[in-house]
């Protein structure tokens, strides 16, 4: 299954782009992630694992890509409170060529028992709350 959701911010893609590879900077624009720590302590490089303390429990991703050229990056949940398998998400940020503004797009494909419901909990309540919290950071 998956799940997809975009916007159109009012910056630069390199501006939004710069804010998003961080991999440990979550907890200051996602809502419902009240931490996030880089477990390795390190830089966030692929390979990276960060754990979110959020309003649903404690969540382990590690980051998979981190590709500075496409301004994308993708990782995967290695734990998690949601009841997903096999969950792995990109998001990525590409230049309007008319505006100089910014089209990000984050999407996920992951397992789940009730695919459908899982689908519409992820964009609903991770996906559109993100997009939305970039759109008052810019």
């Amino acid at each position: 299954m998956s799940a997809y959701a975009s916007t159109v911010i009012n910056a630069s893609a390199d501006e939004v782009w710069k804010y998003l590879r961080d991999f440990g900077n979550v907890a200051e624009w996602l809502p419902g992630v009240t931490g996030c720590e880089i477990e390795d302590g390190g830089d966030p490089l692929p390979g990276a694992v960060r754990r979110l303390d959020s309003l649903a429990g404690v969540i382990r991703e590690r980051l998979l890509t981190l590709d500075d050229a496409s301004r994308s990056a993708t990782y995967e949940i290695l734990e998690s409170p949601l009841p997903v398998r096999d969950y792995r998400a990109v998001y990525r940020v590409a230049p309007v060529t008319d505006s100089g503004r910014a089209f990000v797009e984050w999407s996920a494909t992951f397992e789940a028992d009730d695919e459908a419901e899982v689908a519409t909990f992820v964009v609903q309540l991770i996906f559109a709350p993100g997009l939305a919290a970039l759109h008052e950071r810019f």
